[in-house]
């Protein structure tokens, strides 16, 4: 079982989707806890400041390094601690298989401009983004990441082979495009290969399709 710890100023953003779906479905199969705990909690002032202006100077508010500091230091996570970042490294299936892998991990949702620079230097153990671009606040890319680990949970899924056949499964192949009834829909044909009944035949056409995607993708 993973125990995942959620540090925000949007606990009401995770209310809905924490709720539906396969990520319910794990809850409630006790194969992952969610967490979700509200980074105002651990503010110290009558409005429940967590920002502040850049030292320096500069457009835009940066998230205090306190609420992240005392709600760590409540939860005492023993697994990965990890900023939703735009500056940090690019999430992909070999960091969801390690996430999964653990009995906690914690994401910390930044918000506003940007984040006390101690927060990334000293109490996560890595940063993160989703990809090459900007989000209003951590919570999406969080979210995500939250998916793409509960997923690979053995049990999460039906069987095995729903994982084994996605994307980027092995390396950085694409899978392959996937078909189902009717056969023919106005005129769009299902590829005569997928109907044919013939194994060999359809492995070799899904192999072929995912290397001409990869190639077309990715390269």
């Amino acid at each position: 079982m993973i125990r995942i710890n959620i540090l925000t100023i949007f606990p009401e953003f995770f209310a809905s989707p924490l709720e539906c779906g396969l990520l319910r479905r794990v809850e409630r199969a006790g194969l992952a806890s969610y967490r979700v705990l509200d980074l105002r909690r651990y503010t110290h002032d009558a409005h429940r400041t967590v920002d502040d202006e850049p030292y320096g100077g500069g457009a835009g508010m940066v998230m205090k390094p306190e609420p992240f500091f005392e709600a760590i230091d409540d939860l005492a996570p023993t697994g990965p601690v990890v900023l939703m970042s735009a500056r940090g490294e690019r999430f992909g299936h070999d960091i969801a298989v390690r996430f999964s892998l653990e009995t906690e991990v914690t994401l910390l949702c930044g918000h506003y401009k940007d984040v006390d620079q101690r927060v990334a230097d000293h109490l996560a153990t890595r940063e993160l983004s989703v990809g090459d671009y900007v989000l209003s606040g951590g919570e999406v890319a969080a979210l995500a990441v939250i998916d793409a680990v509960v997923r690979l949970l053995p049990g999460a899924l039906g069987d095995h082979e729903s994982a084994s056949s996605d994307s980027f499964y092995a390396g950085e192949a694409i899978s392959a495009p996937s078909y189902t009834r009717p056969p023919v829909y106005r005129s769009l044909e299902v590829p005569e290969v997928l109907r044919s009944g013939d194994h060999r035949r359809i492995e070799a056409w899904r192999r072929s399709e995912s290397e001409r995607l990869t190639r077309l993708r990715r390269e």
